[in-house]
């Protein structure tokens, strides 16, 4: 997101909110007055009787970010620097780790690695905690002095410790820093089918797909055999890039839905003609680490019935936020909607279940390493159709099918078992076969019910 184009947003929302914001106080209620008189008469005895000197600026700002953050995860207040952050993240070229992080009762814990990146090497984890930074303690601090800590200048050292849990004892990890270029959309060729991973939903990352699938096919002198959409620890990004990556997919049908607050509030998103695969078969790859973005497009093929969804049950993040400028360098993220996949499905802790549900038994810690969900962040917005206990444990069941360890399957050269057996369905079942699957999965959820709580 650009700076001018943030810009142009605050002068239209300034104008547009003036007489909307005159109507709303005069429509506040004594009650209300009143808790506002209690604010102030406690700004007032902090600011004038607290141990330190305090700015009056950054007793206001946390007030506004104490707010925001009672409300949900995801709601936040931006200044000059968290601006910065933001179009850093959305154009996707920054110095450090390649690591998406959020704040926990004060711990920094990992969504997720970005594929390729230092952090990613080095075998950091979606639901790591970061405790330390060259020995230093960041406990207790803010995201954004964590963030800054893990940035620095190409090829500088770093140690971080983490605090995995499964695991007895906390642990170091070096690495050195390096740009962190993101490229959205990578592909490769596997057994002539094309394996295309999308790192996150920045800036053109729709058309990028669409290049891809160009990629492959000049590169093989023909179509391939299928194609593996990679969405794994992907934590999503612009809601729109994820409506041009169904899009690629599919040639007609909603793509996903927001709703928000009104029943009368509801947007929706449709594909244009043409599937840019040609019809050819999909297997969607998901994890724990999946989500926002990555949950939309793993939700539209599913519901579509024109990919197959395979690995593990998503993060479960279904709200959208919206940046609403309040000036030329500050802004609210504040959660507007929820969005819906195209059968009317909320994601919202839930998450996607995979139509195969497939282990990454590559990972040494897979069995002892819990999942952390949207479900198990503090103050989580609560799906409405309340989900029943067991849809949100059952992927924690042992499936008979996948017994080997992360040894064996080294020693037979398989580095990404959930890759690995995805290739292998698509070359095991070909087109015909690949639908077949997908349609008994189709029935499979079909019978599902989901039964709302007394």
């Amino acid at each position: 997101m650009k700076k001018p184009v943030l810009q142009a947003a605050a002068l239209v929302l300034t104008v547009a909110l003036l007489p909307a914001t005159t109507s709303a106080i005069s429509a506040v209620d004594a009650n209300t007055y009143r808790e506002m008189e209690q604010f102030m008469s406690v700004f007032e005895r902090v600011r004038n009787d607290y141990v330190d000197q305090v700015d009056d600026a950054d007793l206001i700002k946390g007030a506004i970010e104490g707010m925001l953050a009672s409300l949900d995860p995801h709601s936040s207040f931006l200044d000059a620097r968290d601006f910065e952050n933001l179009r850093t993240q959305t154009d996707g070229n920054y110095g450090g780790l390649g690591l998406s992080v959020t704040l926990e009762d004060g711990a920094v814990k990992v969504i997720a690695p970005f594929k390729d990146t230092p952090a990613d090497k080095a075998g950091v984890k979606a639901g790591d905690y970061i405790t330390h930074i060259d020995g230093e303690l960041i406990y207790g601090g803010t995201l954004d002095e964590a963030v800054e800590e893990m940035r620095g200048k190409p090829g500088e050292p770093i140690t971080i410790t983490i605090v995995r849990p499964g695991r007895d004892k906390p642990f170091d990890v070096s690495m050195k820093r390096a740009i962190i270029d993101l490229k959205p959309v990578i592909w490769e060729i596997k057994d002539q089918i094309g394996v295309i991973s999308i790192n996150s939903f920045s800036s053109d990352t729709g058309a990028d797909v669409a290049a891809a699938i160009t990629g492959i096919d000049k590169s093989l002198g023909k179509k391939p055999l299928g194609y593996v959409l990679d969405l794994r620890s992907n934590p999503g990004g612009l809601l729109d890039e994820a409506v041009s990556v169904s899009d690629v997919f599919l040639s007609r049908g909603e793509i996903v839905s927001q709703r928000g607050r009104e029943k009368s509030d509801i947007e929706r998103y449709f594909a244009k003609s043409g599937d840019a695969a040609a019809g050819l078969p999909v297997i969607v790859l998901i994890d724990a680490g999946s989500a926002s973005a990555s949950e939309i497009v793993a939700g539209a093929l599913q519901d579509h019935h024109r990919g197959l969804v395979m690995g593990e049950r998503s993060f479960g993040k279904g709200s959208v936020q919206t940046l609403l400028p309040l000036s030329n360098e500050s802004a609210l993220r504040l959660t507007t909607a929820r969005y819906y996949t195209p059968s009317g499905k909320s994601v919202q802790e839930g998450g996607i279940e995979p139509d195969i549900m497939v282990p990454q038994l590559s990972d040494p810690d897979y069995k002892t390493r819990p999942r952390f969900r949207e479900s198990d962040l503090r103050r989580h917005l609560v799906n409405e159709l309340k989900l029943k206990d067991d849809v949100l444990e059952e992927d924690g069941k042992d499936d008979p099918r996948f017994q080997q360890t992360a040894e064996e399957l080294k020693e037979q050269g398989v580095e990404d078992f959930q890759l690995h057996y995805a290739l292998q369905t698509i070359g095991r079942l070909g087109p015909e076969g690949l639908k077949v699957a997908m349609n008994k999965a189709a029935k499979k959820n079909a019978k599902k019910t989901v039964v709302a709580k007394n």
